[in-house]
Parts: structure tokens; C-alpha cells; sequence
């Protein structure tokens, strides 16, 4: 006798012809069950697009590296360029007369030290004018450019500005200048932040460097 399917009401009688019964096929070897928001960015945060036809995503630290050394090197010669003239005329000529005359002048020590704060001055003047002013047209300086790398705000929603770059500056090049290792700290906290490897200067100005692919 076939059990009344009146039983159980909305129930499909089993002596009417109907497709068969589908199940979960079995877990294989290798099998990885799909698990939603794991492994993924925090809530919130989507790696912004530099503009249509262009992505990005976290720069490297070799890149980084690289791009550090090509705006180092570019820096230092630019700044030894203008330098000359100030240690000839405030170091070179003051001790050459000192020599000369084979007595101690006191205004030597003066322009030695008008000499030193001159080439002092130069280098900040000249690490702003690069890194705040000329960044804040393209936020790529030349080494950036040559690694295709770009400072990009961590928020989409707002443009690189002028004060994102100098908070950058004050950390990455005042801060790193009179803080005693504070410079490796700061290049190599990239190493272990994630998921943006960002350094301390791009934590104060609330910016990344992404790698732009053209």
C-alpha cells in the first residue's frame, strides 16, 4: 500500500513521474568551500583609480626604493649645482685669506657658519619646492614617474592638495633630518602595514603610493 500523499499537504506524490531529486555534488580532494568577505579589504575602503583606462594598486617597497634613490640622487646634485657658488665665496676664499695672512680671523668662523646655514637652508628650500610643489602637479616626482609610481589620497573622494604633500615633507624629510633613525623607521614601516603599505609620512597625510599601470 502507497502512503496517501494527502498526509503531507503540498507534497509531491511519488507514484507521478517528475525530475529527479538534485543534490550538492560531494566534496573532492581539493575542494575549498566559497566563504563571502575573507582575506579581502576593510569595510570601507576601495583602492582608488587614478582616471579611466588607468589602475593601481600598492606600490612595492623595490619600487619605493628605487624611486627614493633616482629623487635622491636628482636632489643631491641640483643642490651641490647651487651649493658651489656659496662654499667658494663663504668656506674656500674666507680660509684661502686666513691662510694667506698665517693668522686666526674670527670672521672666517663667522662665514663658515653663514656658509653652513646658506646650504642648510638650500636643501629644505629645495626638498619643498620638489617634493610638496612639483609633486602636486601630477603627484609623481621624477623618480615616481621613471617607476610609474603616484601618490594618491586614501580616500577617493578627495584630490591630492597641497597639504597632504607638506605633512609628507614634514615627516618624511624635517622629522627624518633631526630625528635620530627616525628615517629607516619611516621607509620601512611599508614592509609590514598592510593592506596599503604606506610609511609614516603617508599615514600623517592620509596618502598612498600606487603603482600606475598606463
Amino acid at each position: 500500500m502507497h502512503p496517501d500523499p494527502q498526509h503531507n499537504p503540498g507534497a509531491r506524490d511519488p507514484r507521478q513521474p517528475g525530475p529527479p531529486a538534485t543534490f550538492p555534488p560531494p566534496a573532492g580532494p581539493g575542494y575549498i568551500p566559497q566563504q563571502h568577505g575573507y582575506g579581502g579589504p576593510p569595510p570601507g575602503f576601495s583602492m582608488p583609480t587614478v582616471s579611466p583606462g588607468i589602475g593601481s594598486s600598492p606600490a612595492g617597497f623595490g619600487d619605493r626604493f628605487l624611486a627614493y634613490l633616482i629623487d635622491s640622487l636628482l636632489l643631491g646634485l641640483v643642490s651641490l649645482i647651487l651649493a658651489c657658488p656659496i662654499m667658494i665665496f663663504t668656506l674656500i676664499l674666507p680660509a684661502a685669506r686666513a691662510n694667506e695672512v698665517e693668522r686666526f680671523d674670527p670672521g672666517v668662523i663667522v662665514s663658515f657658519l653663514v656658509g653652513y646655514a646658506a646650504i642648510f637652508v638650500l636643501q629644505f628650500g629645495l626638498a619643498y619646492l620638489y617634493l610638496v610643489e612639483y609633486q602636486l602637479r601630477t603627484g609623481q616626482t621624477v623618480g615616481k614617474r621613471t617607476m610609474s609610481l603616484r601618490v594618491l589620497p586614501v580616500r577617493p573622494d578627495r584630490p591630492l592638495d597641497r597639504a597632504m604633500l607638506v605633512r609628507r615633507w614634514l615627516v618624511q624629510f624635517v622629522a627624518g633630518g633631526f630625528v635620530p633613525f627616525f628615517a629607516w623607521v619611516d621607509g620601512l614601516w611599508q614592509l609590514w602595514d598592510q593592506p596599503l603599505q604606506q610609511t609614516l609620512h603617508d599615514k600623517a597625510a592620509e596618502t598612498l603610493v600606487a603603482k600606475v599601470v598606463q
